[in-house]
């Protein structure tokens, strides 16, 4: 198997210069080929992340999706860990497909083996599912092929805008992870996140527009914008929300605006520092248990024209310590209601968030986890957009966090 890697990248990497996006699954069959493997099949994660969906291809055998939490290629998706199962005739093996750390799906390989493969052999295969995710990522720019097997329904047209707008779900060094998720995949309006590792500084930054549909989901957008804007240009905390504020103003009037969290971790030192704009404070959890709310003077939400007026936000700092992580949140996460109209709530937040943590897995899959969690309160139905958004950080190596 070893003797063909050689083999399979130089096929792979032959046959990826021209492809179109439908002949993927074919090209990655080929490959894996030279590896010995009689199969292979690329499994792609849906927008809730509870059920990968494989790539159909002319010449693969039938295959179903797998949900994420009751089957071994879940197993795999959950831990970023290859999972080798085999029987007296084949084995399957199950390795995460990542664009660093964030997870795309899985990849698929039938192998004519029965004895357990050695770790080299999971490290090569591995590899070569790095290279499937880089063609898979490089492709989805210019074809709708992968959105359609990743949505398992129509998708709204705000929901269209903010998950456009969203930069990967989940990004990690060996400095600091952050994951995060909106909530409902498919009709959320007015509710985003973003980020950006420049230099050792992380900046973060949760929205919640007022309202809902179109009007919010274009009010995100605006604030999202603006906000990478100033962060481009290299403004501080207080300049860059004034510029968010003021353009928010001048687009819709006071009465439509934004509620932010906007801050700033050195990934150095640890110190996180932000500005709440009427927004959920954050949440500091420390060996998975709540430490604190991270309180700071709130401003008025942007958009109301306060800071253009001359009431600049108060900047507050926090200094973590290694593990550290930070939990943003929106306000309907907060205020997500059972039937009988009980709130979601803090407390409860932390103690959901408490459990996952312990469990050891990966910040992505606590995530995952967290909002299911928060969609099973709801019996599956949220009243309003839940967004989350972990930040953690780190000062371990590279090798703690990849997939064996």
């Amino acid at each position: 198997m070893a003797a063909g890697y050689p083999a399979a990248l130089h096929t792979f990497l032959a046959g990826s210069h021209l492809i179109a996006p439908a002949d993927l699954p074919a090209l990655v069959q080929r490959s894996a080929a030279n590896l010995g493997a009689s199969d292979a099949v690329v499994y792609l994660v849906d927008y809730e992340q509870q059920v990968l969906t494989p790539l159909p291809a002319a010449a693969a055998s039938a295959r179903e999706a797998q949900s994420v939490d009751a089957t071994v290629a879940g197993r795999a998706f959950q831990r970023v860990e290859p999972q080798d199962i085999g029987s007296e005739a084949e084995r399957r093996v199950w390795l995460p497909l990542l664009d660093g750390v964030e997870r795309l799906g899985v990849l698929e390989l039938v192998l004519p083996v029965s004895e357990p493969l050695p770790g080299q052999t999971l490290v090569l295969l591995g590899q070569f599912a790095h290279v499937v995710t880089e063609l898979l990522l490089s492709n989805r720019q210019y074809t709708d092929t992968f959105e359609w097997v990743r949505r398992r329904r129509p998708m709204t047209l705000p929901a269209e805008m903010q998950h456009s707008l969203l930069p990967p779900l989940t990004f990690g060094t060996t400095r600091v992870v952050i994951s995060g998720l909106l909530a409902p995949a498919y009709e959320v309006g007015g509710d985003a996140f973003d980020y950006a590792l420049n230099g050792n500084i992380a900046h973060v930054a949760v929205f919640d527009a007022v309202g809902h549909g179109l009007h919010a989901s274009l009010l995100a957008n605006l604030a999202v914008s603006c906000y990478r804007n100033g962060r481009r240009a290299g403004l501080p905390l207080q300049e860059r929300a004034a510029e968010i504020d003021a353009a928010l103003a001048d687009g819709f009037g006071v009465e439509r605006y934004v509620t932010a969290v906007i801050g700033e971790l050195d990934v150095d030192t640890g110190v996180f520092r932000w500005i709440n704009a009427g927004h959920p404070e954050p949440m500091l959890l420390r060996g998975g248990q709540l430490v604190k709310e991270l309180t700071c003077e709130p401003g008025l939400p942007l958009g109301m024209g306060t800071l253009t007026a001359g009431a600049p936000y108060e900047v507050c700092e926090e200094s973590l310590q290694p593990g550290d992580r930070l939990l943003l949140v929106t306000d309907g996460v907060d205020e997500a209601r059972t039937e009988d109209g009980s709130f979601f709530g803090r407390d409860r937040l932390a103690e959901f968030a408490a459990k996952e943590l312990a469990s050891g897995l990966p910040t992505p899959e606590v995530m995952r986890r967290l909002q299911a969690a928060i969609l099973r309160y709801q019996t599956g139905q949220l009243q309003d957009d839940a967004t989350t958004l972990f930040v953690e950080w780190l000062t371990g190596t590279a090798e703690e966090m990849a997939p064996v």
